[in-house]
C-alpha cells in the first residue's frame, strides 16, 4: 500500500474505484479497513482515498500532542500530496469530529461533508467516558482488548448483542486481525476527542453537508450535538439511524449506505 510524508508523519492509505474523489477518515483506534463495508459500493461511483491516520494502522505513530487540527491539516497535506485540489469528506466518530475541524478551516476545499456520529464540541459526558477509555487501555495494555469489551458495548446497542452475536464476534476478531495500535498512540487520540471544539467556527462550513446519529447513540447522542450542528451549517441536513447505537454503518450495513451513497450521489 502506498504511503506520503506529510508533516513529519509518513501516512498509510489506499486508493480504489474511480470519479470524485472520496476521503473516508477512520475513527478512533481504526486503521482504513473499518470501511471495509462500504468501499465495495462506494468504489462504484467515487475514486476513494482510505487512510490510516496519524497513530494508526501502517501510519507513523509520532508522539507529540494529537488534535482534530493537527488531523484536519494532516488530510489537507495528504490531499496536496495525492494532488487532490478538492474532495467529499466522510468521517465516522473522531473521523468525523475530523472531518468538521476540516471544514471551518479548509472549507475550499471540499465538494461535501458526510459527518456521522460526530459532535462540534466535547461535553463532560464524553470526556468521561474516553477518558475511562483510556485508563482501561492503560491497564490492559492491549487496545485491541479495550474496544471490544469497553468500547463495543458503548457503540452496539444491547438487542444486537442479544439478536446477532454472530455479529459482535466478527467484528472482536476482525479487530484482533489488524495492526496493533500503541497505547500511547491510543491515549493521544483519545486527547484529540477530548479537546475537540469548533462549534464557534462551523458557520464556516459551505459545502452540502450530511450528519447523522444513531437513535440510541450515548457517546454522541442526537439530543446532545444534532442540533446545533444542523442549525449552525447552513447547508446540510440531518438523518438518524432508527434502532442503531454510536455505529450505524455497521448496525445498519445496507441501509446506511444507501442513504449516505445518495447523499454523495447528489452532491457530485
Amino acid at each position: 500500500m502506498p504511503k506520503v510524508n506529510i508533516n513529519g508523519v509518513a501516512l498509510n492509505y489506499e486508493k480504489h474505484g474511480e470519479g470524485d474523489p472520496l476521503v473516508l477518515i477512520p475513527f478512533l483506534s481504526a486503521d482504513n479497513a473499518c470501511y471495509a463495508f462500504q468501499l465495495p459500493e462506494y468504489s462504484k461511483h467515487f475514486e476513494c482515498f482510505v487512510l490510516d491516520p496519524r497513530g494508526a494502522g501502517e501510519s507513523d505513530k509520532s508522539e507529540g500532542v494529537y488534535t482534530t487540527e493537527l488531523f484536519a491539516d494532516d488530510i489537507a497535506s495528504f490531499m496536496d500530496a495525492v494532488g487532490i485540489e478538492k474532495a467529499h469528506l466522510f468521517g465516522v466518530s473522531l473521523g468525523a469530529a475530523t472531518c468538521l475541524k476540516f471544514g471551518t478551516k479548509y472549507p475550499n476545499k471540499l465538494k461535501s461533508l458526510s459527518i456521522h456520529s460526530g459532535w462540534a464540541k466535547t461535553d463532560l459526558y464524553l470526556e468521561t467516558v474516553i477518558r475511562s477509555w483510556q485508563a482501561l487501555a492503560s491497564t490492559y495494555q492491549n487496545v485491541a482488548e479495550t474496544v471490544i469489551n469497553a468500547i463495543f458495548p458503548c457503540c452496539l446497542t444491547p438487542s444486537l448483542y442479544a439478536s446477532n452475536p454472530e455479529l459482535v464476534h466478527n467484528l472482536s476478531e476482525f479487530i484482533k486481525g489488524r495492526p496493533a495500535q500503541p497505547v500511547e498512540a491510543f491515549i493521544r487520540q483519545c486527547d484529540a476527542v477530548i479537546t475537540h471544539d469548533c462549534e464557534s467556527e462551523l458557520s464556516n462550513i459551505k459545502a452540502p453537508t450530511y450528519i447523522t446519529f444513531g437513535e440510541y447513540d450515548m457517546i454522541t447522542s442526537p439530543g446532545r450535538f444534532a442540533d446545533k450542528m444542523k442549525s449552525a451549517i447552513e447547508n446540510s441536513e440531518l438523518e438518524i439511524f432508527e434502532g442503531c447505537a454510536h455505529t450505524p454503518l455497521y448496525e445498519k450495513t445496507a441501509e446506511f449506505n444507501q442513504k449516505s451513497l445518495d447523499f454523495l450521489s447528489r452532491n457530485v
